[in-house]
């Protein structure tokens, strides 16, 4: 509703978000008897959740009763019956160890509840904004650290059971109710808002791997599903319902989010634009009050290398633009007007471009989307700059679940695009593997990216990511070798 009075001006909208959270208060909080994290499953964090509209409505408002309430939930979030998510996340605590073994696992006690637990974050960063207490910017990057830490997977979320279960380790076993659609969609959402307050692009790097991955694996092709979970390995599930109706939480979760991809793609504050994501594009971004900028990228990214901007200004003007250089590109090229930068590069940054620009000025950005190699637990996986690749039954080139060898040279392997791509895959490649463990001459194998796979959501057919190695006793040993 509230959503709603921003492009309408409707005040009928707003009365109502008032009388809503009015009534609330008569239930709830300081006169009621009744503390809000004692109500609901999960230490109470499902309702907590309620800070981060409450704050939107105080700002809308400016009427202390709601900053008052906001602040209250945040002061019973560090109770004893509540998740102390302050506490826990300045000690350290991992997100999946802050309270003991749930039983049942759908119910009171459980604490590591991932979806729940980062829209607290949320809640407790829109505070943040408001009351500047440092708190709980530091609590929520505490957070954020354990996740990246102990369970982000290779395709850029976690979690197994609707919950933080430190799943990165174990992102090689085959794992039931694995990365719920909700838990992809509001990490997105919970490193997007860490970077806007932060201006670390760390967090750019990590939504924008989610993105291409996770968040778009679910989503059926022609737009009549959405998956509720995404394993590493598998197939494409039809969601089962919930509460009686054949929708689920993942499909609001995951239709807000992709409704807000275009916010994400720049930043502007104080004279100087981020450029967070790359894809084709149009924007027009206020430089000030007399002037606009008109910015288009021209870009077949991430499936090609190179990204190309043209700047559109009724007169010069005089700002900075900044390029995320993501952590995993290891080799960057960016051009001005044709002409090479000679500045070092750093990855995992910003690079800052401040010329007094003119219209029709041009950059060009190239990125490293060589093939790399990962590894982990005598598995290996590929990945492409931001997008993972995964085996599919649908090519009919032998058992997806064999054990392999990539071939690599020089730590990349070579990857050959298919000319005959079928329209329902986004990207497919063959790679060279060694596959079994008879020593065969390495042969092409198809792969296509992660979010396409299985795309039919056909039972029979299935995918995988984390492919297990072949053990060569023969070459040089290494910490994975008997």
């Amino acid at each position: 509703m509230l959503a709603y009075y921003d492009i309408s001006g409707d005040k009928n909208a707003l009365h109502s978000s008032q009388r809503l959270i009015d009534h609330l208060l008569t239930q709830v909080g300081a006169g009621t008897g009744i503390d809000i994290v004692n109500t609901g499953n999960f230490l109470g964090m499902p309702s907590i959740t309620i800070v981060e509209p409450v704050i939107l409505l105080y700002n809308r408002t400016k009427e202390q009763r709601y900053l008052d309430f906001a602040n209250s939930i945040m002061r019973s979030v560090e109770t004893a019956d509540g998740p102390q998510l302050i506490s826990k996340a300045i000690k350290g605590v991992p997100v999946s160890k802050r309270f003991p073994f749930a039983k049942p696992w759908y119910g009171r006690n459980n604490g590591s509840k991932a979806y729940e637990m980062m829209e607290c974050y949320l809640s407790m960063l829109e505070l943040y904004k408001i009351t500047n207490n440092s708190v709980y910017l530091y609590a929520a990057e505490r957070t954020a650290a354990s996740i990246i830490e102990d369970e982000i997977t290779v395709v850029g979320t976690g979690g197994a059971g609707e919950s933080w279960v430190g799943g990165k380790k174990k992102q090689t076993i085959p794992t039931f109710s694995m990365m719920e659609s909700c838990d992809a969609s509001t990490l997105v959402r919970f490193f997007y808002r860490l970077l806007q307050l932060t201006g670390n692009s760390i967090y750019a790097d990590l939504f924008e791997r989610n993105i291409y991955n996770a968040l778009m694996a679910p989503l059926k092709q022609d737009g009549t599903q959405i998956a509720q979970y995404t394993p590493i390995e598998g197939c494409r599930h039809k969601a089962t319902g919930q509460c009686n109706m054949s929708l689920t939480c993942c499909w609001g979760s995951l239709q807000r989010t992709y409704a807000m991809l275009p916010e994400l793609v720049y930043q502007a504050t104080d004279g100087k634009i981020n450029v967070n994501l790359y894809i084709a594009s149009k924007a027009t971004i206020a430089l000030n009050k007399k002037q606009t900028l008109f910015i288009e990228q021209k870009t077949e990214y991430p499936v090609t290398d190179k990204v190309e901007f043209e700047i559109g200004l009724e007169k010069e003007a005089n700002f900075s633009l900044a390029l995320r250089i993501p952590a995993w590109s290891e080799k960057v090229s960016i051009k001005v007007n044709g002409q090479e930068v000679t500045n070092t590069i750093i990855r995992g940054a910003y690079y800052p471009i401040t010329r007094k620009w003119e219209n029709g000025d041009k950059i060009t950005l190239t990125l490293d989307l060589r093939a790399k190699v990962n590894e982990m637990n005598d598995h290996q996986a590929i990945v492409r700059g931001p997008v993972v690749l995964a085996r599919d039954s649908r090519f009919n080139d032998g058992d997806v679940d064999e054990a392999c060898y990539f071939v690599q040279k020089d730590g990349y392997v070579e990857l050959k695009p298919d000319s005959d791509k079928p329209d329902d895959i986004w990207m497919e490649y063959t790679a060279p593997l060694v596959l079994g463990t008879f020593n065969n001459q390495p042969e092409p194998v198809h792969f296509c990216d992660y979010a396409s796979a299985c795309e039919k959501w056909d039972s029979p057919e299935r995918y995988r990511v984390w492919l297990q190695k072949s053990l060569n006793v023969m070459a040089e040993p290494t910490e994975n070798s008997y």
